[in-house]
C-alpha cells in the first residue's frame, strides 16, 4: 500500500465543483488583484477567527516581515523567539534587521518554554514571537502578561495552527497577540493553490499600516506615503482559501480522528514519545520522538509510506546563522527534537485503512 504523507490531489477531488466554477468565474469577471473576493475572504476568516482585521498578503514570511514593519521593529531592536521553529520565523526578524533571541521549547508540544523567556528579555527587547508549532497553541497567557509587564509587543506566528485554540480561554490561534500571521501555504489545514499569508489583528492603526505596506506603500494608485512591498494575496488564493474555510472545522476533526488511532495504537510502541493530546490541537503534523529515526524512516519509506523529519537541524546550526551570536548557542531540547523527530502521514484525506497500515509498520520495525 502507497501512503502519501499529505494527499492533496483528494482534497481537490472533494471541492472540485465549486473550485471548478471559481476558475470561469475569475475569468469572466477579469479581478485578479485586490478584488471583492480578497475582501469577502478577509471579512470571512475574520468572522471565523473573531478578530477586528484580516489583511491578505503574499506568504506567511512576509506576513511576518510586514507586522515586524507595521509595529516599528528594526535595526537593533531584539525579538524573542523559539529555537526550534521553521527558519521562517527567524528570517523575518533578520529581514526587518532586527535581532532573533532564540529561547528553548519545552519538551511536552515542543513549544516557547515560558519559564525561559523573563532571562533572555534586555533593554533591547521589543517583541516576543511564540509559534504555534504542529498545530498547537502555545502558553498566551503567561507570554502575554510577561509582554505586559515588560511593555513588549507579541507576534503570533500561526502558520500550522489554522482553527487551533486555546482550551482555557477558547480563544483562536491568531487572536492574542499585537498582530498574528498565517501562511496558506497548500499543504497547511488551510491551505490555497500556491503561496498566500495574511496578518490578522484587532488594532486599527496597525491594520491601516499592514494594508499599506503591503501595496508598495499605497493608498491611493501612484501616490506613496511609505516604503512598501508587492505583497498581495491575490483573488484565485482568496478564492480557493473562501471554499476551503468552509471546510476548516471538518477537516481538523478528520485529522483529530487519524490522531487518536496513532496515539492510542502506537502507545507504549518501542521507545517512540507521542505528541501530547490536548483539546485544540488541530493535528498540523503528528511528529514522534525515536531515537532510530534514519531506520524507521527508511523501514517506512521502503514500505511505500511518506514521512518528513520537521526539522532535521536547529536554525542556530544552519549555515545562514552562522555569523551570529545566535550560532554559539546550545539547547538541549531543541537538539533531541531535531536529532529525534519524525511527522507521519496525516491529513483529512487519510483513510484509515492507511493510517492502520502505517501503525502495523511501525509495530513491525520495532519488534
Amino acid at each position: 500500500m502507497e501512503v502519501a504523507f499529505l494527499n492533496l490531489k483528494k482534497a481537490y477531488a472533494e471541492l472540485k465543483r465549486d473550485l471548478d466554477h471559481l476558475w470561469q468565474d475569475l475569468h469572466n469577471d477579469g479581478a485578479y488583484i485586490l478584488g471583492s473576493r480578497l475582501g469577502n475572504f478577509e471579512k470571512e476568516f475574520s468572522e471565523y477567527l473573531g478578530v477586528k482585521h484580516v489583511i491578505g498578503v503574499a506568504n506567511g514570511l512576509d506576513a511576518l516581515t510586514l507586522s515586524l514593519n507595521a509595529l516599528g521593529i528594526g535595526a537593533g531592536d531584539e525579538v524573542i523567539v523559539p529555537a526550534h521553529t521553521f527558519i521562517a520565523s527567524w528570517l523575518a526578524i533578520s529581514e526587518s534587521g532586527a535581532i532573533p533571541v532564540p529561547v528553548e521549547v519545552n519538551m511536552k508540544g515542543y513549544l516557547l518554554d515560558t519559564s525561559k523567556i523573563e532571562a533572555a528579555i534586555t533593554k533591547r527587547t521589543r517583541a516576543i514571537m511564540p509559534v504555534h508549532l504542529y498545530g498547537r497553541v502555545g502558553d498566551m497567557s503567561k507570554i502575554s502578561a510577561l509582554a505586559q509587564k515588560y511593555h513588549l509587543k507579541v507576534i503570533e506566528d500561526a502558520a500550522q495552527a489554522h482553527g487551533a485554540f486555546e482550551s482555557i480561554s477558547n480563544r483562536k490561534a491568531g487572536t492574542f497577540g499585537d498582530t498574528a500571521c498565517f501562511s496558506f501555504y497548500p499543504g497547511k489545514n488551510l491551505g490555497c493553490f500556491g503561496d498566500g499569508g495574511c496578518v490578522t489583528t484587532n488594532d486599527d492603526e496597525i491594520a491601516q499600516r499592514v494594508r499599506l505596506l503591503r501595496n508598495y506603500g499605497s493608498k491611493v494608485r501612484y501616490e506613496h506615503e511609505v516604503k512598501g512591498k508587492n505583497s498581495r494575496l491575490d483573488d484565485l488564493q482568496a478564492g480557493v482559501l473562501s471554499i476551503k474555510l468552509k471546510y476548516l472545522e471538518n477537516w481538523n476533526a478528520r485529522r483529530r480522528k487519524i490522531a487518536e488511532i496513532y496515539l492510542k495504537e502506537l502507545l507504549g510502541v518501542g521507545d517512540l514519545i507521542l505528541p501530547a493530546d490536548e483539546p485544540g490541537h488541530v493535528w498540523h503534523i503528528f511528529s514522534v520522538l525515536t531515537a532510530q529515526r534514519e531506520k524507521l524512516k527508511a523501514f517506512l519509506t521502503a514500505a511505500g509510506i511518506g514521512v518528513i523529519i520537521h526539522y532535521p537541524k536547529p536554525i542556530y546550526r544552519q549555515l545562514a546563522y552562522q555569523n551570529t551570536l545566535a550560532a554559539k548557542m546550545r539547547f538541549q531540547n531543541t537538539d533531541k527534537i531535531c536529532s529525534e523527530v519524525l511527522s507521519l502521514p496525516m491529513g483529512p484525506h487519510l483513510e484509515i485503512e492507511e493510517a492502520l497500515f502505517c501503525v502495523q509498520t511501525i509495530k513491525t520495525f520495532f519488534k
